[in-house]
């Protein structure tokens, strides 16, 4: 049985960057698309385990009745919605910015009912730190692995612009594990929605943890969250807030 799973599984010893999802790529099916976003939810629920980092990273830094955050890479807006909920529940209310430079991300979530506390915009983290943004966190998940070498360094330094309290970037940690588990949980299920296939891309894109704190700025740190998870985070100096 293990044989025969073996021969499943690409090359994962290294990084394949070279790899394009469909979802990136401007000529992809809207309709596709939004039934992928429409999707999300539910794989993050099981894959992303940002319930788990909400309580450890995010919930012990509310500082009073009211903080702020930007979702960077917001796609379909589950996870802004999700954190607004979180939040509320413990009695806190958190006003999020979710930014997307898709205008079909955009797109999608104006077919959605509105949120109370989550405004979406149309734009790159870049364009809120030169407008002079300040959020006490900011985050994203699973954008670092779709990025090339200097967009990644832009959002580093976005991120330590726009944040007063943390930054927390979660995504994939590559294994053949996560491939194997990936693979079985969308064997159905999803079809008609760029999930599966791209889902496997980007485990073929995603880091493992040596060499995404490689590519860390100093200061950053690079933490495994089980099962498959790689969190990056950034705590700004107070005195320089």
């Amino acid at each position: 049985m293990m044989a025969r799973q073996q021969r499943f599984i690409p090359p994962l010893a290294t990084r394949d960057d070279a790899l394009v999802e469909r979802m990136d790529e401007p000529s992809c099916d809207r309709e596709t698309l939004f039934r992928t976003y429409a999707a999300f939810p539910r794989v993050n629920r099981v894959v992303s385990g940002w319930r788990k980092t909400y309580v450890s990273q995010i919930r012990p830094r509310f500082s009073g009745p009211v903080q702020s955050l930007v979702d960077i890479g917001s796609g379909g807006g589950d996870l802004a919605r999700a954190l607004v909920g979180w939040a509320r529940d413990d009695g806190v209310r958190l006003d999020v910015t979710a930014v997307d430079p898709d205008p079909r991300a955009f797109d999608y979530v104006q077919t959605l009912p509105p949120v109370d506390g989550i405004v979406f915009r149309r734009c790159a983290s870049t364009d809120l730190a030169d407008e002079g943004a300040r959020f006490d966190f900011v985050i994203s998940n699973h954008v670092l692995h779709h990025l090339g070498a200097a967009e990644l360094g832009a959002v580093f330094a976005d991120s330590e612009r726009l944040a007063r309290r943390a930054v927390i970037h979660s995504d994939i940690r590559r294994s053949a594990a996560a491939y194997l588990l990936f693979s079985a949980f969308t064997a159905a299920g999803f079809r008609g929605s760029f999930i599966r296939e791209d889902g496997l891309l980007s485990i073929r894109r995603s880091y493992r943890l040596e060499e995404l704190a490689a590519l860390a700025p100093r200061g950053w740190t690079v933490r495994a969250q089980a099962p498959h998870r790689l969190l990056l985070l950034f705590e700004p100096d107070p005195c320089g807030a």
